[in-house]
């Protein structure tokens, strides 16, 4: 970091009223975290939108701050939380349509992601979530608040050098092309998802991001909807649909590989989330889960939206790896954002309540 760069920080945090030292201010490797994509990364924005893909209601965040619901498809935080607290950005990122954000939540980090997204418009449409472009006009409207509120330098500071992660194609993937585009071959619905990300990465950087995480997908055929669905009666991961998420992951590391090479001082990763969840799902008794095919809170796809079941929740989340039919616990996804933040970073904090709470 050079001067310039120390000194807007200090800048940055006074502006904003933070009471944050300078050598704190100084060792923040990302000023802020965003997040962009689909229910991985949501911690709340499809709360007052027009759809079923919503989960602001018991049982959700029950080991949440205060146990409350807040819109994230967890029993706990998800990684837009946890890596910002690994990172020691902030202990939680608040979702960019909750109501009353203060300039202190808005210059640390918002997310933009909405549960139920994808690449595919088609994905977020047939669920009445926010789409990948409404998300990107989302953060235009923020770039200009933020502007306004503390000025263009500082506001630039903040857009240039934070972190953004990105989490899409779970749900383009396991139900949109199995629902209404099965008859098309699958590689040919891979070269549409992977155009849509080339896209979708390039207007990030048009919009000044530099730094950006872009996830892959989960083993979407180990979910437990998706053991369910092509399991078959015993419930195996479904190995056809683990195929085609590592055919898009594959293909999405390589866009972004050919990305960072053609864009100048775009420090762009290709984050894997498919091996350490994988690998925990293999091998769970070191790591003390018991349950590896349930979720906590229920299995079925059906119902409102195939989410939780107020009547049906396990006595003792922290042993399962899922949470409901489609995202894991919030201690399944702290060994998970562990893993990413040893790859992909030296500046990992490893707090003692981080670690604490993995082995709890």
């Amino acid at each position: 970091m050079n001067d310039w760069e120390k000194a807007s920080t200090v800048v940055v945090f006074v502006l904003f009223g933070i009471g944050v030292s300078k050598i704190e201010a100084d060792n923040r490797v990302y000023p802020a975290l965003f997040s962009f994509g689909d229910s991985i990364l949501d911690t709340g924005n499809n709360n007052n939108l027009v759809s079923i893909t919503k989960c602001n209601y018991p049982p959700y965040g029950r080991d949440f701050y205060g146990g409350r619901p807040t819109g994230r498809f967890c029993n706990g935080k998800n990684p837009s939380d946890l890596i910002a607290e690994g990172l020691g950005i902030k202990a939680a990122v608040p979702a960019y349509l909750s109501s009353n954000l203060g300039i202190e939540e808005l210059a640390s980090g918002v997310t933009f992601a909405s549960g139920g997204s994808g690449i595919d418009d088609t994905t977020a449409n047939i669920q009445g979530v926010l789409t990948l472009s409404a998300q990107l006009q989302l953060f235009l409207n923020y770039i200009t608040k933020l502007t306004a509120a503390v000025g263009q330098q500082p506001a630039a500071y903040i857009i240039s050098n934070s972190l953004y992660l990105v989490s899409a194609g779970n749900n383009d993937i396991a139900i949109t092309y199995y629902n209404l585009k099965l008859l098309q071959p699958f590689p040919l619905y891979v070269n549409f998802l992977i155009a849509g990300a080339s896209n979708f990465i390039k207007s990030l950087y048009e919009l000044g991001a530099r730094r950006v995480w872009m996830f892959s997908t989960l083993p979407l055929g180990c979910l437990p909807g998706g053991r369910t669905i092509a399991g078959g009666p015993l419930r195996i991961c479904a190995p056809i649909v683990n195929i085609q998420a590592q055919t898009f992951n594959s293909q999405l590391s390589s866009l972004v590989n050919s990305i960072r090479s053609t864009l100048p001082n775009y420090d762009i990763s290709f984050v894997d989330v498919y091996t350490p969840l994988l690998n925990l799902i293999n091998n769970p008794l070191p790591q003390g889960f018991t349950n590896v095919g349930e979720g906590c809170c229920g299995t079925s796809i059906f119902g409102a939206s195939g989410l939780c079941n107020l009547l049906s929740v396990c006595p003792v989340p922290s042993t399962y790896i899922f949470w409901d039919f489609a995202h894991p616990t919030e201690r399944a996804y702290r060994f998970v954002v562990s893993s990413i933040l040893h790859s992909h970073t030296t500046t990992f904090l490893s707090f003692s309540s981080f670690n604490s709470s993995i082995s709890d």
